[in-house]
């Protein structure tokens, strides 16, 4: 949060299952096209918020699963927890809202006289949420017994009905809308209050995140009925509010053009980076061009590949040949293992390689790509890149020196001066005698 000292010029507000992450797309396609447009167009100016009903336990499983970017903010347990940055640092302020009226002791022994209701994993019984599944046959029966009972014990609770079979007991002041509406109370007084926000779900416990005002709302299109449902009934007359016609992370693409909240032209559309002209470019765009044009050439799949081969070259430090490159001590790549090889070397050795990952999953992917200014024409870019072979996932965390070509600045492209890579821990890659970039 500390990176973002003026109002985001955009705030993402999503849940995760079948919104950001589609578990019908084994290649992650929609989630991958999204990754690449919020770290070359997003991340340096705006904010990324995850907004989920599971359990900090299952959302960490979910990330080790799925190429998810690190968020800035974590709405978790149907928004009974905020945590914020990579180290999820929790909401001390929140807690004491919801604190209030709230007895989780109660809500235990009065939802066990159902029988009705089957409690869930203990994974997802929070200290502000206790969960259940309950056929949906039953649930408003159950939902309306179960409410007058607690309100007569002195509780003040919310009962969130989902996906055909979660039930979730929240105290009042829960849920994801309430959630979104302290976080943005929280910016506003800090005089951060996001330019334009957009809330994104699929189910009926995303409802209420399309009930703050001012803030835009997208339904991928494979949003189940009982939001379709509330919608209808709530606010089928909102301009604000669509239903996307495309699924998941492609659908808040999709909804990112249709409000003209900012560039939906995701890296991974463009085929040929040599002939894409764009108005603005950015560091994080030059570290997301790159990495996009790697996994390409590995899969076999780079179009114009030996001109952008050409391009890259002129991009090392205005290196030209080989001989140069080694003697040049600022053209640098520093491998996690501390090898140290020129830029140049570099790329001959991927010549090499052009597709050896065809017909194969391999996928690469960068999260966290922050660009400070070092001076007038040149950027320390740190960022994480991931690599995905098979079923191995290998992460380094990376810091790059770029320039700017010329003195017409960051419109006339980008020189990359040097790099440095250091293994995540647990992340590691097993054979490292293939590790390029």
């Amino acid at each position: 949060m500390d990176r973002i000292t003026k109002a985001a010029r955009l705030m993402i507000v999503s849940d995760l299952d079948h919104t950001m992450v589609d578990h019908h797309d084994p290649e992650n396609m929609s989630l991958l096209r999204f990754n690449a447009l919020w770290e070359s167009n997003y991340r340096h100016d705006s904010l990324l918020v995850f907004s989920t009903g599971r359990s900090p336990t299952l959302y960490k499983q979910l990330r080790k699963e799925k190429p998810m970017l690190t968020p800035d903010i974590t709405i978790m347990s149907v928004g009974t927890e905020i945590t914020y940055g990579s180290s999820m640092l929790p909401d001390d302020g929140w807690v004491k809202i919801l604190n209030q009226k709230w007895d989780r002791n109660v809500v235990i022994e009065e939802t066990s006289k159902f029988p009705e209701l089957t409690l869930q994993a203990e994974t997802e019984q929070r200290p502000h949420k206790v969960s259940f599944y309950v056929d949906k046959t039953e649930a408003q029966v159950v939902m309306k017994e179960l409410s007058s009972r607690l309100e007569k014990r002195g509780l003040d609770v919310k009962l969130i009905y989902s996906g055909g079979m979660d039930l979730d007991v929240l105290p009042q002041g829960a849920g994801k809308g309430q959630a979104l509406s302290y976080l943005l109370n929280k910016l506003k007084t800090e005089g951060t209050l996001p330019v334009n926000t957009l809330a994104c779900g699929d189910s009926g416990n995303d409802a209420e995140l399309f009930s703050i005002p001012d803030v835009y709302g997208v339904m991928v299109s494979n949003a189940q009925e009982e939001l379709l449902q509330w919608h209808a009934e709530n606010a089928k007359g909102n301009p604000n509010i669509i239903h996307a016609k495309e699924r998941c992370a492609a659908g808040i693409i999709e909804a990112i053009g249709h409000f003209n909240l900012g560039s939906n032209t995701s890296p991974r559309d463009v085929a040929d980076f040599v002939e894409c002209k764009l108005d603005h470019v950015n560091p994080g765009y030059e570290v997301v061009k790159f990495y996009l044009f790697y996994e390409r050439w590995r899969r076999g799949e780079a179009a114009n590949c030996e001109t952008y081969i050409a391009s890259l070259k002129a991009s090392c430090h205005s290196i030209t040949d080989k001989a140069r490159a080694r003697q040049d001590p600022t053209a640098t790549f520093v491998f996690p293992t501390g090898v140290e090889k020129t830029l140049h070397e570099c790329i001959y050795a991927m010549k090499g390689c052009y597709g050896d990952q065809k017909g194969k999953q391999f996928r690469v992917w960068v999260d966290r790509v922050l660009s400070t200014p070092t001076g007038s024409n040149t950027w320390l870019v740190k960022f994480d890149k991931w690599e995905l072979s098979g079923d191995e996932r290998c992460c380094c965390v990376t810091t790059a020196k770029i320039n700017a070509k010329g003195s017409g600045g960051a419109s006339d492209g980008y020189t990359w001066v040097s790099v440095q890579q250091k293994w995540l821990e647990g992340y590691e890659k097993k054979d490292t005698s293939i590790w390029l970039f």
